[in-house]
């Protein structure tokens, strides 16, 4: 039997990339990546720049074609599908720079990001959703974007992600630029959405034990590999923790 927010014992994990390959022209950056991200779990993946997170996830987003090995979304397999594809199986990207339509109100940003939401969605229903984690996008919804604080931003961008009712989000150093408190409102609400939508989460970050706060297991990359899979809990109790940065 299992709880209302485990995935059945035989459910393909919603990410599974295996053997991954990836690189810029003639340098190859990840060299045999695997990982995997179940439904309604939040996994980080960490490791210094240059290591190859970022790379990761632009792989696995379609946003750069693989070498070799497999990428697979909820058991389908998505390894050389373009970005719009990769969308429409349900994933969405925010990326570490803050990205909204800065002239556009908060409101028209996040209709923009209920562009790729499923046919049949109900856009005003998802919108008071996400209003409502996010009270802010509310109460400011006819400021332009742009006027918001770095913060705000982050909050908008999650936003439009979410009004696309995506099954994996993959983030990239969310905490980038923000303050602490602001830090802690955004990880707090991810935990929420993984816990009550089966939202998984591929999350990069730097603020490594603010990440597994909130994380369920870690990946630890160094030079374009994963040299370690262990769950937060232990990750957290480590003795040799920054040995393996």
């Amino acid at each position: 039997m299992t709880t209302p927010n485990e995935a059945p014992p035989s459910a393909a994990p919603l990410l599974d990339v295996r053997g991954l390959a990836a690189g810029y022209g003639r340098k190859q950056v990840l060299h045999g990546v695997g990982l995997r991200v179940e439904a309604g779990e939040i996994v980080t993946l960490m490791g210094h720049n240059g290591a190859g997170k970022t790379t990761t996830i632009r792989t696995v987003l379609g946003a750069l074609r693989p070498r070799s090995g497999t990428i697979r979304i909820s058991g389908a397999d998505t390894t050389r599908h373009p970005v719009r594809k990769v969308v429409a199986a349900g994933v969405a990207l925010i990326p570490s720079e803050r990205f909204v339509f800065p002239d556009l109100s908060v409101h028209d940003n996040l209709l923009l990001g209920a562009a790729n939401a499923p046919s049949g969605s109900d856009t005003a229903e998802r919108l008071a959703t996400v209003q409502d984690l996010f009270p802010i996008l509310e109460e400011r919804s006819k400021q332009p974007a742009g006027a918001m604080s770095g913060g705000q931003q982050r909050m908008v961008s999650l936003g439009m992600a979410l009004m696309a009712r995506p099954r994996l989000l993959l983030l990239d150093e969310p905490s980038l630029g923000l303050a602490p408190s602001v830090v802690e409102s955004i990880f707090a609400r991810l935990r929420h959405l993984a816990d009550t939508e089966r939202l998984g989460i591929l999350l990069l970050e730097q603020n490594v034990k603010q990440a597994l706060q909130i994380a369920d297991r870690a990946y630890v990359m160094r030079s374009g590999e994963v040299i370690l899979e262990e769950t937060a809990e232990n990750m957290r109790h480590r003795p040799d923790f920054w040995d393996l940065f």
